[in-house]
């Protein structure tokens, strides 16, 4: 009998056995058969942890968006219509004698102004055009209008850290990194997802078992009780049955609870609001490949978020040790603006034959003493930034090695998988064969039957705990290289679902 027909095999006594018992025991006549991969589409779907990390990612890919914008050039409009302002202002008179005034003033202005940040240098520049006038209540002279054509400011830091030039190659690679963290999510959603499966299974098989037992014992018992009357056996090994036959109920009876809470906790992950009863179908069509371990942390370093995760560090230590070295030293400021101006009694007359306009000015800020201050801020940063890079070092030292073993672990449970399945096969029959010549009154040892039954028990289970560490062993390894091994090509990332 092949590894795939001996699945088959246990797997149908398993789907009689739930379906005919527990399903009835319930009041529930309906059976959904769900299959592994069937459950991990449905978790990646709907489950809490697929809605957390597509949220998660939404707020990285709009907060990238963000920043994006941010480096466009801005046009922005800005107006105060109108200004009324209305006080009493002391007035100098030509006597030098000073008196009190009543003053009232309408005014108005308007600026449109199109900027933009220079990631390179850290300056800002802008293009603005601007217009403004102010009106004397009190006054019958026009209204005089101010206006600004058209400038050009330039504003430009000199000798000062430079938070634009950094964001543009940090912030490129916080995106990125969410984009992979989000498939590293997904992934462990289907290792979660695995595991709550197995748990599921396992409780299932638990529950086929006992009730296997149970009715063995139950056929046993019944034996026993005839050759006792017939005077075959001795009352001791009629008691022994009979104490096999209660523990055998009461297995039954907590197989029931551990699959009704192991049912619950899947149907919960999945996010299935259902009354249907699941009954799993398990994983049996397995290709084996074998996985190059050096090829694996190629991939891992290519792909994973973790090498990506430690280049952004060290470029966020090397970041604050420039902003420690520029902060607060010596720090020059450039401001310059050229243009056109022209006032003027009408808004028209403010537009005609407009005046240069030219301003430049310097500011300096030149720390004197700081009794060493910036220093030691300077010291700081740099132990923090050889911190970083010796932590950086060991992160991928240790990562790399985990991604190996992974894959040795991997190629090895292939083996324990067809061992397990095979010893599973023998335990069957082995089973089998002492139980009938039980039957049959050709052994008489109670403790040869129940060994025999604890060993195939023992081995169905273990089987179907090989193939959960296979399956959790297989995502694991897709998680740590972001890689689809069966397809030969990395986990695709789409877009579009987050629109």
């Amino acid at each position: 009998m092949t590894f795939k027909l001996i699945v088959k095999h246990a797997f149908l006594v398993l789907v009689l056995a739930i379906a005919a018992g527990s399903s009835t025991a319930l009041g529930q006549t309906q059976v959904r058969q769900l299959s592994l991969p069937e459950a991990i589409a449905i978790s990646k779907a709907q489950s809490p942890d697929a809605l957390n990390a597509k949220l998660t990612f939404t707020k990285s890919y709009w907060e990238f968006r963000n920043f994006k914008a941010a480096n466009l050039p801005a046009l922005g409009f800005t107006a105060t219509l109108p200004n009324i302002t209305q006080n009493i202002t002391p007035y100098l008179n030509p006597d030098g004698s000073q008196s009190y005034v009543s003053s009232k003033y309408i005014s108005a202005q308007a600026n449109l102004a199109l900027t933009q940040k220079i990631g390179i240098t850290g300056g800002t520049i802008a293009v603005n055009s601007y217009l403004s006038g102010v009106h004397n209540v009190n006054s019958d002279n026009p209204l005089p209008f101010l206006t600004y054509p058209v400038n050009i400011e330039l504003t430009q830091p000199i000798f000062t850290y430079n938070p634009y030039r950094w964001d543009r190659k940090i912030k490129p690679l916080g995106y990125s990194l969410a984009k992979r963290r989000y498939l590293e999510e997904v992934e462990q959603i289907c290792i979660t997802t695995t595991n709550f499966f197995f748990t599921l299974l396992q409780a299932q098989v638990e529950k086929k078992i006992a009730m296997t037992n149970l009715a063995n014992y139950d056929t046993n018992y019944r034996i026993y009780q005839g050759r006792y009357r017939l005077g075959k056996i001795a009352e001791n090994d009629l008691l022994q049955m009979e104490l096999n036959f209660l523990k055998a109920q009461a297995a039954v009876e907590n197989a029931d609870l551990a699959l009704d809470n192991a049912q619950f906790r899947f149907k919960s992950y999945l996010r299935i609001q259902d009354s249907v009863r699941i009954l799993l179908l398990p994983p049996d069509d397995i290709a084996f490949f074998k996985i190059d371990p050096i090829k694996a942390v190629i991939l891992a370093n290519d792909n994973s978020a973790t090498p990506l995760d430690v280049k952004k560090q060290l470029l966020e230590a090397a970041s604050a040790v420039n902003y420690a070295k520029l902060n607060g030293r010596f720090d020059a400021q450039v401001h310059a603006l050229i243009g056109l101006q022209q006032s003027g009694p009408t808004v028209p007359d403010a537009y005609i034959n407009p005046l240069d306009q030219r301003q430049i000015s310097v500011g300096l800020t030149i720390p004197i003493v700081d009794w060493g201050v910036a220093h030691g801020q300077i010291k700081i940063a740099e132990s923090q930034q050889e911190f970083a890079r010796n932590t950086a070092e060991q992160q991928i030292i240790d990562f790399q090695r985990n991604v190996y073993l992974k894959v040795i672990e991997f190629n090895m449970q292939q083996n324990q998988v067809r061992f397990a399945a095979k010893s599973d096969t023998v335990a069957r029959k082995s089973y089998e064969m002492i139980n009938g010549r039980y039957l049959i009154g050709k052994i008489n040892s109670i403790l040869e039957l129940n060994n025999a039954q604890i060993e195939r028990d023992n081995s169905e289970k273990n089987y179907y705990a090989t193939l959960q560490t296979f399956w959790r062993t297989y995502y694991e390894l897709r998680k740590m290289t972001l890689f689809d091994f069966l397809k030969n090509e990395p986990l695709p990332f789409d877009l579009r679902d987050f629109k």
